[in-house]
């Protein structure tokens, strides 16, 4: 209840509604304090407090309906043969005028949907209402243990500590990179030090508010084919439970447990299944991973890490008899993770539990072992980037420079690619990548302005309204990869024609200032949408990006103009220009099947 979310007051505002409508007390229900002393006292006074309440409510409770559903595995043949039926019979009792009225209908809605839309009547707000700068976070960046860089930012997170850490994956054997996920998943649910699984879940849940590991691939702000690979652990406490939650990070590091075989292949199969189960919902973002996937280095990795080869690698290990290989690399992957070599780690705190903080990190710090023998990088390109410290002019931000490891790959050349997934969905997931230009170059803000343009001006028209798709439309990530996407989508190489027929109007240029204007308010909605306690100083730990370089960048939004946004239309969009990749989940398509450009999966 205390960890604030950017909606926050939204949240509990929904919390008290009930009880304030029943004429209960808002007030003393946000005394969250008050309540949970009066429940530890229940339970002081009466030990079977718990149980008599379960007793009462569900166990001797006459009031319920018991529903239950069977499976058919016939059931969406039999949806479909209805359908078809209803279909029919509709169009059987249909006269011929009455065809040709609806024939008529579908005309003049294509033409309302073709035509421009006042929305001068509507209330609006001006760029000009923009704030031009922004508030600066204060950061402190120590060294724990004489050389681990801790960041230090100092928040108002209501008595809560939030901890993360970053272990860089440079070392780390390309054979092993499509097992990251898996062990990140399992690290904290297999048991640590004299803990089995069952004791670690209960002492997580006791004593923090949830511990995770995951890995990440950050672009580097300058190159399009440089970036940092890694696994980011992160976890929350209240003030009180500190010492315990970097206790539990020391056992989990220093001595996980990969021996529970028979709970490791559970975690798998659970893994697995919501991975399978997430495409339906997430298909466009599946697409967009893979269509990037020969653009640059990083996206590549990506794919590894949490695209479709991630979901078919898991099914795969899911299905075997013998899980042990798999069980055997975790130790591994561990050699080159856990660790204090290549980690770095920060802290958000109110100023007051700051010192505890430290100290916490410090002994968290010194209990780490280090990597038993000097490991080279995989890759022979590493370079090493100082992250913008207080020595580069910069008020807001003292002590000494955090360097990351990045990779580089100068031979890599980027290339297209189309792949076709065949899925047993009734619907598309259409995606196309381009190559673009890196967070710090000009261009980056102008193709973010773009992709807004074209999504609120015309892809959604054609996609969403006239394609019938349930979205779709233009997004610029920070690693430069321009992507247009459509979701459940009844067409699919229909919408690769509407995303080049869109990138045609942008390229002549048929917006209005007016349509700039409210794609600038619209992209400055994303980048001034409001930050928890927790999360702030979180892009200058992980990606290096300071106040200074965001700031360039919003200067540089607020430049775009008409010319420019012409201008990266051509220079990147047209068929050509930057190199492109394709990727479409959906059923069977004959065109495709036809085309051999197309890899059928």
């Amino acid at each position: 209840m205390k960890h604030q979310s950017v909606s926050f007051g939204l949240a509990l505002t929904s919390y008290i509604a009930s009880c304030w409508n029943h004429d209960g007390d808002p007030v003393e229900l946000l005394k969250l304090g008050r309540q949970v002393a009066r429940f530890r006292q229940c339970l002081k006074e009466n030990p079977q407090f718990l149980q008599e309440k379960v007793k009462q409510y569900f166990k001797n409770n006459p009031h319920k309906l018991t529903l239950s559903m069977t499976p058919d595995d016939k059931y969406p043949e039999k949806q479909a043969q209805m359908e078809t039926e209803k279909l029919k019979q509709k169009v059987n009792s249909l006269s011929p005028k009455e065809k040709q009225q609806i024939y008529e209908k579908g005309l003049e809605l294509q033409t309302q949907q073709s035509r421009p839309q006042d929305a001068s009547c509507l209330p609006a707000l001006k760029v000009s209402d923009i704030e031009r700068t922004v508030p600066l976070t204060e950061l402190e960046v120590a060294l724990a243990a004489g050389e681990t860089p801790v960041q230090y930012c100092a928040q108002p997170t209501n008595g809560v500590v939030y901890f993360r850490a970053f272990a860089s994956l440079h070392t780390l054997p390309e054979e092993l990179w499509p097992y990251v996920p898996l062990f990140c998943s399992v690290l904290t649910k297999l048991g640590c030090g004299l803990m089995d699984y069952r004791e670690q879940a209960q002492q997580i849940e006791l004593k923090t508010g949830g511990m995770a590991a995951t890995p990440h691939v950050l672009p580097d702000d300058a190159h399009l084919d440089t970036y940092e690979q890694g696994v980011l652990f992160s976890s929350l406490c209240l003030d009180r439970n500190l010492p315990d939650m970097m206790h539990l990070w020391s056992e989990i590091f220093n001595s996980p447990r990969f021996e529970e075989e028979q709970h490791f292949r559970v975690l798998v199969k659970m893994s697995a299944q919501e991975l399978s189960n997430g495409i339906p919902d997430s298909g466009h973002l599946y697409a967009s991973v893979r269509a990037s996937r020969t653009l640059t280095p990083a996206g590549d990795l990506q794919e590894t890490f949490s695209g479709m080869d991630q979901v078919r690698l898991m099914k795969g290990i899911a299905d075997m008899t013998d899980i042990r290989p798999v069980l055997s690399k975790l130790p591994r992957i561990q050699k080159h993770v856990l660790h204090c070599d290549n980690l770095r780690c920060s802290m958000n705190a109110t100023p007051q539990q700051m010192s505890l903080a430290e100290k916490a990190v410090e002994k968290f710090i010194r209990n780490l072992g280090r990597s038993e023998t000097e490991r080279k990088p995989v890759r022979p390109y590493v370079v090493e980037k100082p992250a913008p410290s207080g020595s580069s002019g910069s008020t807001h931000l003292s002590g000494p420079q955090v360097i990351r490891k990045l990779i580089t790959d100068p031979t890599f050349k980027p290339c297209q690619m189309k792949t076709h997934f065949l899925l047993p969905f009734p619907v598309n997931y259409v995606g196309e990548c381009i190559r673009t230009a890196p967070y710090a170059d000009p261009d980056h803000a102008s193709l973010k302005i773009l992709a807004r343009l074209m999504t609120a001006k015309f892809l959604h028209t054609e996609i969403r309204e006239k394609g019938g798709a349930y979205g779709g439309g233009a997004k610029l990530s920070r690693d430069g990869v321009f992507t247009l996407y459509s979701y459940r989508d009844p067409r699919s190489t229909e919408t690769l024609q509407s995303f080049l027929k869109a990138v045609d109007w942008a390229k002549a240029g048929r917006f209005t200032e007016q349509d700039i204007d409210e794609a600038k308010l619209s992209v400055f909605s994303v980048v001034d949408a409001p930050v928890a306690p927790s999360d702030r100083g979180l892009d200058h730990f992980l990606c290096g990006l300071s106040d200074e370089m965001k700031q360039v960048h919003r200067e540089q939004l607020f430049a775009v103009s008409r010319e420019d946004l012409i201008h990266v239309s051509n220079k990147y969009l047209g068929l050509g220009k930057s190199t492109h990749g394709l990727a479409l989940l959906g059923p069977e398509n004959a065109d495709i099947a036809k085309d051999p450009s197309w890899i059928v999966r």
